[in-house]
């Protein structure tokens, strides 16, 4: 009796490592928000990856972008709910270490999507864009479409201390060929073409509201740098609402679907475009891996950016909108 009670609990010890080994990869996504397009379209990349390739996905978000609270809860309880593999597009790029820290002493790999941690080694890895070239492309193409006419300059950034939103403003500056900061500053430059700067947050109506701030300060405005297309949108309908809307020259950064439309309705200029679904789908991809080998990837990988133009211009290298259209968020 006593032999096979022994022989049943081993039984059954090796049954529940079995089922702990084929159990299903468990991932967790956290983006900034869940309503901006780009995050929309991460979590649904993510999600079809995750089917694919047999895994299990959380996802949740901050209520707004700087949330920082609301992605340690998130991440606080994928970690509960057994995910071994966390990917994020951080707000706060310095806030969110500590969380990252613990979740990586309990074994869990952390990898940053689009947005890095300040620094950048905190995580794991890092899939994303080249913010900086991004705003480079951009800078370079309002500088050739406005010609020799000088730059009166509005900006409508992210918010003050986070990477990308730095990159991409300080990207723009150089490529206009203007007083900047290299692609590791964390600070906005402001060279004397800059007459506003303003924080949309990625915001549409943020946007707006501070592009009509903006035109209160200067009504010669004639370049808008943009962070992402919600707020170029919402920079679009103040100078709409000005009567304004032919005059500036609006440049910005996604590439999302609604965003290429909008250049090819003359609304945007140009757009760098990324690719969110590429950096989803590798990042469950390497997550998965994790789970079967406890192999973990590092360092960073270029996702890739593309310059869309409404109208090409001679001596920059861009796409028009139908190609952009074909492949915006990276679905092909």
């Amino acid at each position: 009796m006593k032999r096979l009670s022994t022989l049943a609990i081993a039984a059954a010890l090796a049954c529940a490592a079995g089922a702990s080994f084929a159990a299903e990869p468990v991932i967790g996504l956290i983006t900034k928000t869940e309503t901006n397009p780009f995050f929309v379209k991460m979590k649904e990349g993510a999600a079809a990856a995750a089917k694919a390739k047999g895994a299990k996905l959380l996802s949740g978000a901050g209520k707004t972008d700087g949330d920082n609270a609301g992605q340690v809860t998130a991440m606080e309880n994928m970690i509960a709910a057994g995910a071994k593999t966390i990917l994020i597009t951080p707000s706060d790029s310095k806030a969110i270490i500590p969380a990252i820290k613990k979740a990586q002493a309990q074994g869990v790999m952390v990898i940053a999507l689009d947005s890095p941690t300040d620094p950048a080694e905190a995580t794991d890895a890092l899939f994303a864009t080249d913010n900086y070239k991004a705003g480079v492309l951009i800078g370079q193409y309002a500088k050739a479409a406005l010609g020799g006419k000088t730059p009166v300059i509005a900006t409508l950034d992210l918010f003050p201390g986070h990477p990308v939103g730095a990159q991409r403003h300080n990207g723009f500056l150089q490529g206009y060929g203007l007083k900047s900061f290299d692609a590791k500053n964390n600070e906005l430059a402001k060279p004397a073409e800059v007459v506003c700067m303003a924080d949309s947050f990625g915001d549409r109506a943020k946007g707006q509201t501070g592009m009509e701030n903006c035109l209160q300060k200067n009504p010669n405005i004639n370049v808008v740098y943009t962070i992402n297309e919600p707020a170029a949108a919402g920079a679009y309908n103040a100078l709409k609402a000005a009567g304004k809307e032919k005059d500036v020259l609006i440049v910005s950064v996604d590439g999302g679907c609604d965003g290429i439309k909008d250049a090819s309705g003359g609304k945007i200029a140009a757009t760098s475009q990324q690719y969110p679904l590429r950096m989803a789908s590798m990042g469950v991809e390497a997550g998965v891996e994790y789970a079967k080998t406890g192999k973990k990837v590092s360092g960073y990988t270029d996702t890739g950016v593309t310059l869309i133009a409404a109208k090409s211009i001679a001596g920059v290298d861009s796409k028009d909108a139908k190609t952009g259209l074909d492949l915006c968020w990276g679905k092909k």
